[in-house]
C-alpha cells in the first residue's frame, strides 16, 4: 500500500508540471488491441498536428515578459502594484501582458518609495493593565471539582473474581471507584477511574501469585435511569504460581539454619508478596538478634516458569561479622553523660550483639521527655574479640529538648466540689534527671501547694527518689484540717512508654495535722492538734494493657502503712488496704470491668485517730451517687465521722464508638466503725456516663443516684475527672 501511494504521487506531479507534453503524446486507443493482447503495442507518431513539436511559449515571447533590470545597482526598486488582483495561472491558458501599467503613487508619497503602515487599531496602543490586575485564581476542570453538588452521573460499582481470593478488602481500600463515593462529573471520568481499578485488581491479584492474572472493566447503562451507570470490574486471576526452589546466598552464620529457618519459605507454597515479605522481614529481624548488626538483605530474584507455572526464588544476604556489644559512646546537646546511660541499659560489654537491647535503650533515654530526638546506633570499630567476634560500639546522639512544662488538670464532684491544679516541673534542674515540681491546687473545699525534687532512673533504672514539703487546707464534712507534710519515697514506676507488670513504693511520712473532730463524750466537735510518722509501702502486679484506659488485664495492689499519731501519748496502728480490678474485652466495642476493695486499721481506737486517716466511702473513685465521705457512722450532727475498716465494689460496661463511649455503671460498698469490714448494710448507687477518648487518655463525666437514699443525700450526683473510675 505504501508503494501505490507514493507512485501516484509521482503521477500527479509530472501531470501539474508537463501538461502540454502529456497532451501532445495523447494516443487514441488501437480497436486491434485486444487482438495483440500479451504483445508490444507500438506508438505511432502523429502527422496531422503540425503544431506537435512546437513549445507552447516562444524564447521571443518569454523574454518579452521579463522585467528590465537596470545597471544601477543603487537605484530605488520599482513600486510593487497594491490593488492588482493575483490572478492564477492555468497550463492551457496564454501568460498575461509581459507589462502591468503602472500604479498611481499616492499624492504623499514620493515616487519610487514604499507608501507608509498603516495605523494599529486603536486595542493595540492601549497600554497593557497591570499585572496585580490579573485574576491569578487557577481555573478548575469538571473532573476536578471539589464540591460533590456538581456531579452529575452516579455509579454503582460491582468486582467479580477477587472474593474468592480474599482481596475485596484490600481493593475496596485502594479502589478509586469506591474512593469515588459513587459519584462522578461525567461518563468518561467513570471510565478512567474504572481502568486504574483494573490495573489495581491485576497487581493484588500477582501479591498473591497469580502472574497471569487479568482485569476488564465495562461500562453499562441503568435503564430508565440516564444519570446512573454501572462500573464493573471482571478480575481473571488464572494460574497460581507456587515456588519451585527457594535458595539462600550468603556466607556461613551461627548458629547454621538461622537464615533457612527464619525464611521459612518453601518449595510448592505459592508465591504470595505478604508471606515473602514477611519472611524477609523475620530474617532480617533474626539476624540483628543473633549477633549481626550490619546485615542487609539484598534484591530478591525469582524466575518464573510461565509452563510449569513455578518461580525459583533466590535471596541474596550479606550478614557481615557476627558482633558483640562493646562500649557507649555519646555526641550532640547532651542531657546528661555515658555514665547515666550505663545506668539505663540493659546489656552489658561483651554479650552477643541484640537489636532488643539497642531498641529497649532508645525507649528509655524517650522516657525521660529530655530530648526533642535521640538515636542509638551501632558503630563497627573494626577490631575483633579473642573469638573472632567484631567487637561494636553503641552511639547515642543527643539533642535536648524543652526541660520545662506547665501543666493543669481540672475536675468537678459533688461533694468534693471543683478543684484546679497547676504544675510547673523543671524536669533536668538537678542534673541528670533531677527534676523540681512546684505545683498548686485551688478548689471549693481544698487548697495548697508543694515543692518536690525527684531524681529519675536513681541509681538503677525505673527507680525513682522523690522528696516533698507540703502544705494544705481541707474543709469537709468529716473534717476541716491544716496540715503539713515531709514526704520521702523510692518508687519502682511504670511510664506511659514502658508499663511494667512489678511496680512497688517505699519511704517514709512525717505529717503535722490540726483537725476538727467531734468529741463523743462533751457531745461537741473540738480542734486537736496530731503529729504522724508513718512507713508507707505499696507493692501491685498489672497486667492490664493500659494505664489510664485498659482493655483487658488484671490488676491487683496491696498498701501497708505502719503508723504512729501522737497526741499526748504515742499510739501505734497499721493501715492496710488491698485492692483487685480486671477488665474483660466482650469485642472491640465494649469491655466488662469490675473492681474490689477492702481496708482495716487495726491498732488503735477510732476516736484516737485523726479523722484525715480514717477510712470513708462514697465518691466518683469509691460508690458514685453519694457524696464525698459519706459513707459509713455520722455523728449526731448529721455529719460522717469515718471508720476503721471498708469495703467496695464497682461494676461497669464499657461501650465505645468512635471517639465516644457510653458507660452504665453500679457501685456498692460502706464503711464501718469497727476494724473488720462488715460485708452489710451496703449502699448502692447507679448511673451512667459519658466518654470522651483523646491521646492522653478518656475524659469521664458520670452521673450517678443513689438507690438506697438517706436523709440528706442528694437525688443525683456528678463527677468529671481525666481516666477512667478504676
Amino acid at each position: 500500500m505504501s508503494r501505490i501511494v507514493h507512485h501516484c504521487c509521482y503521477v500527479i506531479a509530472i501531470g501539474a508540471l508537463l501538461p502540454g507534453m502529456l497532451l501532445a503524446q495523447t494516443v487514441p486507443p488501437d480497436p486491434n488491441a485486444a487482438k495483440q493482447q500479451g504483445k508490444p503495442v507500438p506508438i505511432p507518431t502523429p502527422t496531422s498536428d503540425p503544431e506537435g513539436d512546437k513549445p507552447i511559449v516562444g524564447d521571443k515571447d518569454f523574454n518579452a515578459a521579463l522585467p528590465k533590470l537596470s545597471n544601477d545597482i543603487n537605484a530605488p526598486l520599482e513600486p510593487i502594484p497594491q490593488d492588482a488582483p493575483f490572478t492564477p495561472q492555468t497550463a492551457d491558458k496564454a501568460p498575461p501582458s509581459a507589462t502591468a501599467p503602472p500604479v498611481a503613487p499616492a499624492p504623499d508619497v514620493a515616487p519610487g518609495t514604499l507608501p507608509p503602515p498603516p495605523e494599529p487599531p486603536a486595542e493595540l496602543a492601549t497600554p497593557l493593565p497591570p499585572l496585580n490586575s490579573y485574576n491569578t485564581t487557577p481555573v478548575i476542570e469538571v473532573a476536578d471539582a471539589a464540591d460533590k453538588k456538581s456531579a452529575q452521573v452516579r455509579y454503582d460499582t460491582v468486582v467479580t473474581g477477587l472474593d474468592k481470593l480474599g482481596l475485596d478488602d484490600d481493593f475496596r481500600t485502594f479502589s478509586s471507584l469506591k474512593k469515588g463515593d459513587g459519584k462522578a462529573a461525567n461518563i468518561p471520568m467513570v471510565r478512567a477511574r474504572a481502568r486504574e481499578d483494573e490495573a489495581l485488581a491485576v497487581r493484588l491479584m500477582k501479591s498473591k501469585g497469580y502472574y497471569d492474572a487479568s482485569a476488564v472493566s465495562t461500562i453499562e447503562t441503568i435503564p430508565n435511569d440516564p444519570t446512573r451507570v454501572r462500573a464493573l470490574v471482571n478480575a481473571v486471576p488464572g494460574n497460581l504460581y507456587k515456588f519451585g526452589t527457594v535458595t539462600v546466598d550468603s556466607g556461613p552464620v551461627v548458629p547454621s539454619g538461622l537464615i533457612v529457618d527464619s525464611l521459612a519459605l518453601a518449595p510448592g507454597q505459592p508465591i504470595d508478596a505478604e508471606r515473602v515479605q514477611g519472611a524477609e522481614a523475620n530474617v532480617s529481624l533474626k539476624l540483628g538478634q543473633t549477633g549481626y548488626p550490619f546485615a542487609r538483605l539484598g534484591t530478591r530474584d525469582i524466575l518464573l516458569d510461565d509452563a510449569a507455572f513455578t518461580g525459583d526464588y533466590t535471596l541474596p544476604v550479606d550478614t557481615g561479622p557476627r558482633s558483640r556489644f562493646g562500649q557507649i559512646t555519646t555526641t550532640g546537646r547532651l542531657a546528661f553523660g555515658v555514665k547515666h546511660i550505663d545506668i539505663l541499659r540493659r546489656f552489658k560489654p561483651g554479650e552477643i550483639y541484640d537489636t532488643r537491647g539497642t531498641d529497649d535503650l532508645r525507649k528509655a533515654l524517650v522516657a525521660t521527655g529530655l530530648f526533642s530526638t535521640v538515636a542509638v546506633e551501632p558503630v563497627d570499630t573494626g577490631k575483633n574479640n579473642a573469638d573472632g567476634t567484631r567487637i561494636v560500639d553503641i552511639a547515642v546522639t543527643q539533642r535536648v529538648g524543652k526541660t520545662r512544662s506547665i501543666a493543669a488538670t481540672a475536675g468537678y464532684s459533688t461533694g468534693q466540689g471543683a478543684r484546679a491544679e497547676a504544675t510547673y516541673t523543671a524536669r533536668n534542674a538537678f542534673p541528670p534527671e533531677g527534676a523540681l515540681i512546684v505545683t498548686a491546687v485551688g478548689g471549693t473545699q481544698e487548697q495548697g501547694g508543694s515543692v518536690t525534687f525527684r531524681r529519675s532512673n536513681w541509681l538503677q533504672r525505673d527507680r525513682t527518689l522523690t522528696f516533698s514539703l507540703a502544705a494544705g487546707h481541707q474543709n469537709y464534712d468529716a473534717f476541716n484540717a491544716v496540715t503539713t507534710s515531709l514526704i520521702g519515697r523510692v518508687s519502682y514506676d511504670s511510664t506511659p512508654i514502658w508499663q511494667k507488670k512489678l511496680t512497688y513504693f517505699y519511704g517514709f511520712e512525717l505529717t503535722g495535722t490540726n483537725e476538727d473532730v467531734y468529741d463523743f463524750a462533751a457531745l461537741k466537735r473540738k480542734r486537736g492538734t496530731y503529729f504522724i510518722a508513718a512507713l508507707p509501702t505499696m507493692v501491685q502486679f498489672d497486667t492490664s494493657n493500659d494505664l489510664l484506659n485498659p482493655t483487658k488485664g488484671y490488676r491487683v495492689k496491696l498498701s501497708l502503712s505502719p503508723e504512729t499519731s501522737v497526741r499526748g501519748a504515742a499510739r501505734p496502728y497499721v493501715r492496710a488496704l488491698a485492692e483487685a480490678s480486671a477488665y474483660y474485652p466482650v469485642s472491640d466495642s465494649l469491655v466488662l470491668a469490675g473492681r474490689v476493695r477492702a481496708g482495716s486499721i487495726v491498732g488503735i481506737a477510732r476516736d484516737d485517730l485523726a479523722p484525715s486517716r480514717r477510712y470513708y466511702g462514697g465518691g466518683g473513685g469509691s460508690v458514685r451517687g453519694y457524696g464525698y465521705q459519706r459513707l459509713g457512722p455520722f455523728d449526731p450532727n448529721g455529719d460522717p465521722v469515718g471508720g476503721r475498716s471498708l469495703n467496695e465494689f464497682s461494676l461497669e460496661a464499657r461501650y465505645r464508638f468512635g471517639n465516644y463511649g457510653i458507660v452504665p455503671f453500679i457501685d456498692g460498698g460502706n464503711s464501718y466503725a469497727s476494724s473488720t469490714p462488715q460485708f452489710k448494710d451496703l449502699r448502692y448507687g447507679a448511673g451512667i456516663g459519658g466518654r470522651f477518648y483523646t491521646n492522653f487518655g478518656p475524659i469521664r463525666v458520670d452521673v450517678a443516684t443513689p438507690l438506697n437514699r438517706r436523709k440528706g443525700d442528694s437525688r443525683i450526683a456528678l463527677y468529671i475527672s481525666i481516666g477512667q473510675a478504676f
